[in-house]
């Protein structure tokens, strides 16, 4: 058997510490002189099986002060929750989720007027090109970029709940807001995906390399037609996603 460049076999060995604990998140690697030391192998080399951890985003590289493991802690999210009016919420989902696990959220808003794009207009059943309001949140879990979330509204929900289209929060989240004014979601329909980030979402999210984002876009419906689609994206290093479907009287409070 054709044996691996002399890089990938120093990857390998560091990638099966890092899984087995022997460097913990957070923890600095050897320097690159001991490295070259231990497996008998040239900077160049050392550097290139670093490269390929940084990629793969188990390491992360600051000029001139080494590798250090990555350290995170993920964000576990209950998505058959999130939003669910049966749920009691401290107001809207993502202030309550994130404080109800112990963390601090913050968020900063934004408010767009802008014509809806053809894959928009589809999903709320609007012809492209009519307007729709943008409610764009980008979000922080303890201070650390947590996720974005764009929020597109049809005009004709926003002509009849004006606050929608209000820059800054609405403290009972909007799908209370539109719920008290009789127009409740009753449905909803999800898609998700995991895909590289664009530079902006890198910018936004702070994402190093080799770290992927998690897409999880949510089309509102009520009764008889949709009213919004939510599009957020989440650091793929820092988020998990669950769902809750059926009886799971059997499943422990604890698992």
């Amino acid at each position: 058997m054709r044996m691996q460049p002399k890089y990938r076999q120093v990857a390998h060995a560091l990638r099966r510490e890092i899984a087995d604990r022997t460097y913990r998140p957070g923890e600095r690697l050897p320097s690159e002189s001991d490295l070259m030391k231990r497996f008998g192998a040239s900077r160049n080399t050392i550097r290139n099986g670093l490269s390929l951890l940084v990629g793969e985003g188990l390491i992360t590289s600051s000029q001139g002060l080494g590798y250090d493991v990555r350290s995170h802690e993920v964000f576990q999210l209950n998505a058959s929750k999130f939003e669910n009016l049966d749920f009691p919420q401290n107001g809207d989902a993502y202030n309550t989720d994130v404080t109800n696990a112990g963390r601090t959220p913050h968020q900063t808003f934004r408010v767009e007027v802008l014509p809806a794009s053809e894959d928009l207009a589809d999903r709320l059943k609007v012809s492209a090109g009519t307007t729709a309001v943008l409610r764009f949140c980008h979000r922080y879990v303890d201070d650390v970029p947590w996720s974005t979330q764009a929020t597109y509204y049809p005009s004709w929900l926003v002509d009849e709940s004006p606050r929608l289209a209000e820059p800054g929060d609405i403290e009972e989240g909007t799908t209370r807001y539109l719920a008290a004014r009789g127009i409740e979601q009753i449905g909803y329909f999800d898609e998700i995906e995991t895909r590289m980030p664009t530079p902006e979402e890198a910018h936004l999210l702070e994402i190093g390399p080799g770290v992927p984002v998690m897409l999880w876009t949510r089309t509102g419906y009520s009764a008889d037609r949709p009213i919004r689609c939510t599009i957020t994206t989440f650091r793929g290093d820092l988020n998990r996603m669950n769902y809750e479907i059926g009886d799971l009287g059997a499943r422990s409070e604890n698992t």
